[in-house]
């Protein structure tokens, strides 16, 4: 086949574009070039805020696939190409559902509304929604929507899904304890980026259409942590501090600075994490065991250095006051 990948440069993009060109496809990206493409790919340098870039792409193609989070490039790719492009592959996200806190949702349920503005994120979500729109509306039953969760493996420099091995692997605290937030009915759903990529390119190859949760069964927070404690060789212990521990110490879910990353409060996300799988695996999706996403995410952490300034998570210092006061006879310690 003959492939546009919109991007291609990026975690994602770059390896949907090696396993397309592993599979023996011809792949031309369309990017603004300041960074390379994996060999064996052709680089469009162009800016898609113009609306006249898309001139600049030779031929026609099978199939193209897109991560914009843009409404408005979404839609100017699909105007300018629709003639040109047979089939398209737009990769989504689950945050575009309007509720969190509904378990086992799948692909029909209540989306949030659409944002058709710059890209905010913020509105991360609902501008998805409209770039799911401008495909639909442009390539009905000839579109593919992906809607991964959080996507993990080697190369995750959002820095959420290394965190917890490479602490576990590293502690802060010279007893080897780590701090971790103790949430019954918490949940984890991760996609590796290679197997997500991998089903993306054999369902555009399969010429497979429709909306889909790409993503994998979840696993309780809990059994998330045991698992990255098992991969790493951890023989501390845990200090478990309750949700109303962590909202008073302002430690924040999910992400960002002084975080607890992929955990979130309950009951009010107790859906986020749970998506139904069932379409996607129906379509051919298939996924590696968690514990070989964590082993390969750490070894990456520990190439790309364990000291390194992180986008996610406590820094050891912070880690070691919070567990002195996690431990302290006036703590709250859960466990």
């Amino acid at each position: 086949m003959r492939l546009l990948v919109l991007g291609g440069t990026g975690w994602l993009g770059g390896e949907i574009v090696r396993v397309a060109l592993g599979r023996g496809h011809d792949v031309v990206c369309m990017a603004r070039g300041a960074r390379p493409v994996p060999d064996g790919a052709e680089l469009i340098a162009a800016d898609r805020d113009d609306p006249q870039s898309y001139s600049a792409l030779p031929g026609d193609f099978d199939a193209a696939l897109d991560t914009t989070v843009q409404p408005q490039h979404a839609r100017g790719a699909v105007t300018a190409l629709h003639d040109r492009v047979t089939r398209w592959t737009l990769v989504s996200t689950s945050s575009v559902y309007a509720q969190d806190d509904v378990p086992g949702q799948d692909e029909a349920a209540p989306l949030l509304p659409a944002w058709d503005g710059p890209f905010e994120l913020e509105r991360y979500g609902e501008g998805k929604v409209g770039c799911e729109q401008a495909v639909l509306a442009a390539y009905g039953r000839d579109a593919l929507i992906a809607r991964p969760g959080l996507i993990t493996g080697p190369g995750d420099r959002s820095d959420r899904t290394g965190y917890w091995p490479l602490r576990f692997a590293h502690p802060a605290a010279v007893d080897g304890s780590v701090l971790v937030p103790e949430s019954p009915g918490a949940a984890v759903q991760l996609i590796d980026v290679r197997d997500l990529a991998r089903w993306l390119v054999e369902a555009t190859e399969h010429a497979t259409t429709g909306v889909f949760n790409a993503t994998t069964e979840h696993v309780s927070f809990a059994e998330y942590l045991t698992t990255a404690q098992q991969v790493a060789g951890f023989a501390g212990r845990t200090v478990g501090v309750d949700q109303g521990w962590i909202a008073a110490h302002d430690i924040a879910p999910w992400a960002g600075d002084r975080s607890f990353p992929l955990w979130l409060p309950q009951p009010d996300y107790a859906g986020f994490a749970t998506r139904s799988p069932a379409a996607a695996r129906a379509a051919g999706l298939r996924t590696r065991p968690l514990a070989d996403s964590i082993r390969d995410t750490l070894a990456w952490e520990l190439q790309a250095g364990p000291g390194r300034a992180r986008q996610a998570g406590l820094s050891p210092a912070d880690e070691i006051a919070l567990l002195a006061e996690a431990t302290s006879p006036t703590g709250h310690e859960t466990h």
